[in-house]
């Protein structure tokens, strides 16, 4: 931890606030003394992942007027003693976060500890120490005190002294009366917790820039930080890695570099990009070390960095999507371009990918073929046949799994829905699309799906830090799940993604306890996931509407579904094929089948099958509010909840009309023999 100088108290100082703190006289113990024990310093932000699968942020609490910070390790007995008087710690204004840095530690092993415990607190994993190192952490129980207006250590020390004197809630009280607090107090009797890398410390200054930290830069970090690039700076060379070294230590130890969002002990992905435990911690002690040069040359300095003009090299098709103005300010509708690509024949696309001119200003991008007779410049997403593939922030590619293939038939162009976000500057993009085809006879065996599960029934309330929604879908026949796309806005905070087997066994698939808008990936499984019929895919999100959110538009809003960014959507996109469906003999029914599960899961929270009144939420465009008005007729059998059949029994004595798909649904894929995707 740095000493911050803005903030930073002598000895005398700190010495005449300790006693006067304490009531004590020119005989108070050593312990009392804040210029030890880091007292006075400066904590670091840290991002971590809490028992819930929650993304804590350290610095996102600068509302409150305290931050505690517990030492934890399971089955310690001072932590067991302790944690009902360390829960009650926390408060209006004050967080209380337990840091487990105790290597090992599983989230059903902790949170059956805690809960015998009685300590009543999130519980974060510090799986790569950094944090626990950063703080100076050496025994279970040790209360850390934060000033967040300062981000300094206000106490630190034992829960109470040697007589009982509640030292740590001593110092909350002095901060919420906005006084300056600095002050040291006996050390924990909790379980010594093992950092194994500070034997090595006097190491860390030895650690090859050359051998070590460079091939590190150029496999992790280069690929995006060079020219052409989508890093904001290049890391090209040493002398660039020392001067963004503070930075790169912070986005390290706040998870957001590399930006691979997935919870690291949940599920297992291609194309997983992320910095193993063990780079990690080899970067961000080298950089606590002073980053130094070392000897041997600069293997970085040898290497040519460009940024290739099509990462997944020439495509077969280039369609140049119109240059579009965007305006500096300002709400603009959706954009729906068709840009012509005659083709003779149908064929099988494995891939495409995406060049973005300006990334700050695309919210997202989604296409869809039409047909070859269509007419026109623009098509409505009702108009669309099979999808091509989207864009998001943080994405450029779309590669289908290894066998699959979407159908794309002779058609006359590809329609575009293209949502901009204008960002304080007038800009212009000129977006291009590249299109890669199987080769002729090397066709895929099987057709890829594409099903979003939108909730459109979201109600967020005003000044919410972590409000929940679920919703699911059943599988009516066998499949493979091949990968998992979440999509919210702003708003988003976190997701979970589960599956539920007929038998009622759940298995996590995806956890992302920070979602992050700009960075919108595919989570492609390692292993392609068996579904059986009956199994439901369960996402579960929690959302941000309040002040501490720094991308918030307005805390004070109810918020519904809605197009714009600043409004919010809950999407989770699944690829998938169906078990029994190939090239050769196509099932869309399937897809109608499972379409006809939609509603039910989406608007079923408590998921026991059927949809009770208070279930019935959202905004004024909802499904949920036809539902709601015409309750009483629906549920023909009187039971106070619409089953699936009520359900499909009042869809045939309704209108016949046919909507267009959801602003950010990508249609399904369509297929030879399959019509267009609905």
């Amino acid at each position: 931890m740095a000493i911050s100088k803005r903030q930073a108290l002598t000895a005398a100082s700190a010495a005449a606030m300790a006693a006067a703190f304490l009531g004590l006289q020119a005989d108070r113990p050593a312990w009392a003394e804040g210029a030890q024990s880091g007292v006075g310093r400066q904590v670091d932000n840290f991002l971590l992942a809490d028992q819930n699968l929650l993304g804590r942020e350290l610095y996102r609490m600068a509302d409150d007027m305290a931050v505690v910070l517990v030492a934890y390790a399971p089955a310690d007995a001072q932590i067991h003693a302790d944690g009902k008087a360390l829960s009650a710690l926390k408060g209006p204004g004050v967080d209380v976060l337990a840091i487990d840095s105790h290597l090992g530690d599983k989230r059903a092993q902790v949170a059956a500890d805690a809960k015998a415990a009685g300590l009543d607190m999130p519980i974060l994993f510090d799986y790569e120490q950094l944090t626990g190192e950063a703080l100076g952490l050496d025994r279970a129980a040790e209360v850390i005190v934060v000033d967040p207006r300062t981000w300094t250590v206000a106490y630190r020390g034992a829960l109470a002294g040697p007589n009982g004197e509640p030292l740590a809630q001593k110092a909350i009280e002095a901060l919420k009366a906005g006084e300056r607090v600095a002050l040291a107090g006996p050390p924990s009797r909790g379980g010594r917790i093992a950092f194994p890398e500070r034997a090595h410390e006097a190491e860390f200054a030895r650690i090859s820039y050359a051998k070590t930290i460079a091939p590190i830069i150029q496999a992790k970090c280069a690929t995006c930080h060079q020219p052409g690039g989508i890093g904001p700076m290049a890391l090209n060379n040493y002398a660039q890695i020392k001067g963004f070294a503070p930075m790169i230590r912070e986005v390290i130890r706040t998870h957001r570099m590399p930006p691979y969002l997935a919870d690291e002990t949940v599920g297992s992905f291609q194309d997983d990009d992320r910095l193993t435990p063990q780079q990690m911690k080899t970067l961000v002690h080298w950089i606590d070390a002073g980053a130094p040069r070392g000897a041997g040359e600069d293997p970085l300095a040898k290497v040519q960095f460009h940024a290739a003009e099509w990462p997944l090299g020439k495509p077969d098709v280039v369609l140049n999507v119109p240059p579009v103005k965007i305006p500096a300010t300002g709400v603009m509708d959706y954009q729906h371009p068709v840009v012509a690509n005659a083709m003779p024949e149908g064929r099988w696309m494995k891939a495409t990918t995406f060049r973005i001119s300006d990334r700050a200003v695309v919210h997202h991008i989604l296409t869809g073929v039409v047909s070859e007779n269509f007419k026109g410049d623009t098509a409505a997403e009702s108009q669309w046949g099979a999808s091509l593939g989207g864009y998001g922030p943080g994405r450029g590619s779309n590669i289908e799994p290894k066998d699959t293939g979407v159908w794309v038939p002779a058609s006359g162009g590809v329609a575009f829905q293209n949502h901009y976000t204008p960002y304080g500057r007038e800009t212009e993009e000129k977006t291009q699309m590249g299109i890669y085809f199987y080769p002729k006879g090397h066709e895929p065996k099987y057709v890829l799906r594409t099903f979003g599960i939108f909730d459109f029934s979201i109600e967020i309330p005003p000044g919410e830090e972590f409000h929940k929604e679920t919703s699911y879908i059943e599988f009516p026949k066998d499949a493979i799940l091949y990968g998992i796309t979440p999509h919210a806005h702003v708003r988003g905070n976190s997701t979970q993604v589960s599956i539920i087997y007929p038998n009622g066994k759940e298995q996590m698939l995806l956890a992302l306890p920070r979602y992050d808008f700009n960075w919108q990936y595919e989570y492609f499984l390692r292993e392609p996931l068996k579904v059986p019929a009956g199994s439901k895919i369960v996402a579960r999100w929690t959302y941000d509407n309040s002040q501490r959110n720094p991308r918030n538009p307005d805390p004070k809003k109810l918020v519904y579904w809605g197009e714009q960014t600043t409004e919010e959507m809950m999407a989770t996109y699944l690829h998938y094929r169906w078990v029994d469906e190939t090239v050769a003999h196509q099932t869309p029914e399937y897809e109608k089948m499972l379409q006809g599960n939609l509603m039910i899961g989406v608007l079923d929270d408590n998921m026991d099958g059927k949809l009770e009144l208070a279930e019935l939420k959202g905004g004024p465009k909802s499904p949920a509010q036809a539902l709601k008005k015409y309750f009483a007729l629906i549920d023909t059998n009187h039971d106070g909840a619409l089953e699936k059949a009520e359900l499909e029994a009042a869809s045939k004595l309704m209108p016949r009309r046919r909507p267009a798909p959801p602003a950010a649904q990508q249609p399904a894929s369509a297929a030879p023999g399959a019509g267009p995707a609905k």
